[in-house]
């Protein structure tokens, strides 16, 4: 059976998603309400700005939905924006910014710095096979800190940065500082792909 991967629809890089998981073959859809979130095996959380998807799903009244569905064991994969949301702990959030939490770590908003400083960089990614990951920083968070629930995925290695974690785990759950998904390296998605035919 092909599982059903949802990306959630408020805002940030859904089209780049979807089309990333249709080439992992599974049947992607976007995700907007509720009674949608019920029909997917996974969930992505594209980049994207973290604040306005915040109050966007509470907005659409699916922050409390998919946050139970995550802590109930529902695979998810953020990425950037996802990243913050998907974290249980952020630092220079905005003023009564929530996150879905899921991953024990403490994540820095827009640590790496405004969109001038956006960059790129070759990543050694833990269960990702072959070539380093071609990765595309875009007003990034980083993860300041992890907790001992989670696992670092990936690694800064030079650079200013160097030594940032930007890529993490913990059990069904996955997130990158970096958009994998406007790339055309779809290695990243197959991992959380597998997690996913593996829950299902």
């Amino acid at each position: 059976m092909t599982p059903t991967v949802g990306v959630l629809a408020l805002q940030g890089d859904v089209r780049e998603h979807v089309r990333m998981l249709e080439r992992c073959a599974v049947r992607a859809v976007p995700v907007r309400r509720e009674r949608e979130l019920g029909v997917v095996d996974g969930i992505v959380i594209p980049g994207g700005e973290s604040s306005t998807i915040d109050k966007l799903l509470r907005a659409f009244e699916l922050f409390e939905p998919l946050q139970k569905a995550i802590r109930d064991g529902l695979p998810a994969f953020g990425s950037c924006a996802g990243m913050i949301l998907l974290a249980d702990r952020v630092l220079d959030g905005i003023e009564g910014q929530q996150t879905l939490g899921g991953l024990d770590v403490t994540v820095r908003r827009n640590a790496f710095g405004r969109q001038v400083d956006s960059f790129e960089a070759e990543l050694a990614v833990e269960g990702v096979e072959g070539a380093p990951f071609h990765a595309v920083f875009i007003r990034a968070p980083w993860v300041e800190s992890v907790g001992p629930q989670a696992q670092v995925l990936g690694t800064v290695s030079a650079g200013p940065a160097a030594g940032r974690i930007v890529a993490v785990r913990q059990g069904r759950v996955i997130a990158t500082s970096f958009h994998p998904e406007i790339t055309d390296d779809d290695r990243v998605h197959r991992v959380f792909v597998e997690i996913v035919r593996e829950n299902s």
